[in-house]
């Protein structure tokens, strides 16, 4: 079934009655000892990535990805340690990976707290996203399963494509809606679906079940994504743990602005080209951005947006027959549609 487009539309599932945190209770306990190898994993004989692995440790986190990778090992029939090690090397790329977007931000916070390369220099903090990326790897090894390490290999590739992209239109305001897709496929959406898929890799290897799998993370995380663009416009920074309207100020054009640009007048469209040029708002006010998305109404064609492709993740899991685990992951999109952070 091919991704969502987002100039269609698809009726959205009826509130669930349960609350959408439940996807993460059925693998509580495999949470915990994931969290305990990613800690262990983040140990070092070295000081500063001792001191700096237990700073990144206690910064938390939803560990969404990992909880996924669990769920879709379970609704395969494993139980084992296997899953337990890739959920946890999946959570050291996603922190390998945060290491340094924040460098290449200048990002001053995260989730609430000051960044690594805000605390420590530039050059060790690079050093230290190339080490936990490294350490992942070594960790993925440990099972020997040459295609698991692929996988993860091809999705973080893209990852880094996906950011080359980014910076290569940085503020540029006439990006496409296409390559707007195209980049969060491949930064974020990529290794949702990885991770989703990697269960599938161990025996009984179940490649159709794998492929299933992997179209339902992909649309899941491009879910999650548009959901991260829509809160930098409507959370508070205290919830969001960083600067509201981060994104623009940093000169990336996401899907709320780009929907907006084709409507503006020449005036309004230059005032969130300032933005764009400046890189700050010394010569714009935030709050006018904020009512033109607002007047515009591209805040909820994002969330509706978003709604369809939570419900294509849904949707995926009709491939397999009805279970607890199945209607757990069929509670992952709601718990991202609500997140707050």
């Amino acid at each position: 079934m091919p991704l969502a487009n987002p100039n269609e539309r698809h009726p959205t599932s009826p509130p669930q009655t349960a609350p959408p945190a439940r996807f993460l209770e059925l693998v509580a306990d495999k949470l915990v000892a994931t969290e305990v190898i990613f800690r262990q994993h983040l140990a070092s004989d070295v000081p500063f990535i001792e001191e700096a692995g237990k700073y990144l440790a206690q910064g938390g986190g939803k560990r969404v990805r990992p909880a996924l990778l669990l769920l879709a090992a379970q609704l395969l029939g494993h139980d084992g340690e296997e899953e337990v090690t890739y959920a946890a090397v999946v959570e050291l790329i996603h922190t390998a990976t945060l290491i340094h977007d924040d460098i290449i931000d200048y990002a001053p916070l995260r989730r609430g707290r000051p960044t690594v390369s805000q605390l420590w220099d530039n050059h060790r903090t690079v050093l230290l996203g190339d080490w936990a990326y490294t350490t992942s790897m070594n960790m993925a090894l440990s099972h020997g399963r040459v295609e698991v390490i692929r996988r993860l290999c091809t999705a973080t590739a893209r990852m880094t494509e996906g950011e080359l992209l980014v910076l290569d239109r940085l503020g540029v305001p006439d990006l496409s809606v296409e390559e707007y897709f195209e980049i969060i496929g491949r930064k974020t959406a990529d290794l949702f679906s990885a991770a989703c898929s990697i269960p599938s890799l161990i025996p009984t290897e179940r490649p159709e079940a794998g492929a299933v799998l992997a179209r339902y993370g992909k649309a899941l995380g491009i879910c999650f994504q548009l959901v991260d663009d829509l809160l930098d416009f409507t959370a508070r920074e205290s919830d969001l743990g960083k600067p509201v309207l981060s994104d623009l100020k940093e000169g990336k054009l996401t899907l709320p602005v780009l929907l907006l640009m084709p409507r503006l007048t020449a005036k309004a469209r230059q005032r969130v080209e300032r933005v764009l040029e400046d890189r700050s708002f010394d010569r714009v006010d935030p709050q006018e951005i904020l009512d033109l998305v607002n007047t515009e109404g591209t805040l909820q064609e994002v969330e509706q947006i978003a709604g369809d492709y939570a419900q294509q993740a849904r949707q995926q899991l009709e491939f397999f027959p009805p279970s607890t685990t199945r209607e757990a992951l069929e509670y992952a999109p709601e718990y991202l549609l609500s997140r707050r952070r």
